[in-house]
């Protein structure tokens, strides 16, 4: 089961708590009675292996691929269009 966080609006009590996907959201504070908000924590993103990252972030490589693939298919359908 997945842990949320909450934190309460009115007072600030935090606490986590695990609960199902089909469970409902909290929404009132166990300490004041308040409003609830599910607090949403910060993800580390690493890049391994040759993916997109590695690829796109070159100028030559991908710019002149999809380029060229866009702008043939546009001249070609933006030709046909008017023939």
């Amino acid at each position: 089961m997945p842990t949320y966080a909450y934190r309460c609006a009115d007072c600030g009590h935090a606490f986590d708590v695990y609960q199902s996907f089909s469970d409902d959201a909290l929404t009132v504070c166990p300490e004041c009675e308040g409003t609830l908000r599910k607090v949403f924590g910060s993800l580390g993103v690493t890049f391994n292996g040759s993916g997109f990252y590695s690829t796109d972030s070159r100028s030559g490589g991908s710019g002149s691929g999809s380029s060229s693939s866009g702008s043939s298919s546009s001249s070609s359908s933006s030709s046909s269009s008017s023939s």
